[in-house]
């Protein structure tokens, strides 16, 4: 048999890519992307056929988590630049990730109860309330309370978390973006505690109120006031997918890890990042 007919009974005709050898210094696909090592991370503590499953889409989620905080973390440094078209174009990338977050519930919506009971006490403490990426996320949106750092003591995501409480917000770059365009007073402080929650209040709801009734003045600005309302609207669908999610496998029962559970996660459903772009559509 012959070179080319090998290459057609494998599929790999002359003009598929990998019937040649790479080009000298280039880098192969599994290596450039780590897969043989990611593909090794699942290690199933059970013999349940859905316990990989979990496993799998719960680290596609923090990869997703990882995405999206660096995205938003680019956005708030450009915003701090006054580079707003650049901003939005972000912004637009990421509400895609958020997207793909949203949908990685229905992979857990379709456990069931019993499927999940198969595994769940191998879970011992784990939970996903202690995820360091979620946590940092939150943090970086403005949702800051120091005590949140607690529970990721003694882990290796600690240093990260601690350092998100003490960088300012997306929410904090965009008020102050509002501010040099003179729709808002500077902070009172000259270095704001960036511990604490973004700056609130009717003076904020002014600022986003005077973009909103003169569009087309503010264009960029009204551009910028819709996409954290998109990045806000993501975020309290997924909350409230994963609490709707929550209920489905576990009904009213404590959450893995001792956590509250459905409790909980119905408190922080009614949770709404940047507020002031929320109250002001009832005053419009």
């Amino acid at each position: 048999m012959t070179t080319e007919q090998t290459a057609r009974g494998s599929g790999r005709g002359p003009g598929c890519p990998l019937s040649a050898a790479a080009p000298p210094g280039t880098t192969p696909y599994a290596h450039y992307a780590r897969m043989d090592e990611l593909l090794a991370l699942q290690h199933p503590l059970s013999t349940a056929d859905t316990e990989p499953g979990f496993i799998i889409m719960s680290q596609v989620k923090e990869l997703l988590f990882k995405l999206l905080h660096t995205e938003l973390t680019t956005a708030r440094d450009q915003l701090d630049k006054d580079a707003l078209g650049d901003a939005l174009w972000t912004l637009r990338r990421s509400a895609r990730v958020q997207q793909v977050l949203l949908v990685s519930w229905e992979t857990f919506s379709v456990l069931s109860p019993a499927e999940f009971a198969q595994f769940r006490d191998v879970l011992g403490s784990a939970s996903g309330f202690q995820s360091a990426g979620y946590r940092r996320l939150e943090f970086l949106l403005g949702h800051k309370d120091a005590a949140m750092v607690a529970p990721h003591r003694g882990t290796a995501g600690h240093a990260a978390v601690a350092s998100q409480l003490r960088e300012p917000s997306l929410y904090d770059a965009a008020l102050a973006l509002l501010a040099r365009r003179g729709l808002l007073t500077p902070a009172d402080a000259p270095n704001p505690d960036t511990t604490l929650p973004y700056r609130t209040g009717f003076e904020v709801e002014e600022a986003w109120r005077a973009v909103y009734r003169d569009p087309g003045r503010h264009h960029e600005l009204h551009l910028l006031a819709e996409a954290l309302m998109d990045t806000a609207e993501q975020f309290a669908r997924w909350r409230y997918t994963h609490l709707l999610t929550v209920q489905r496998m576990l009904g009213a029962k404590p959450g893995t890890g001792g956590t509250e559970g459905v409790a909980w996660l119905a408190r922080i459903s009614e949770h709404r990042f940047f507020p002031e772009l929320w109250s002001v559509r009832s005053t419009l």
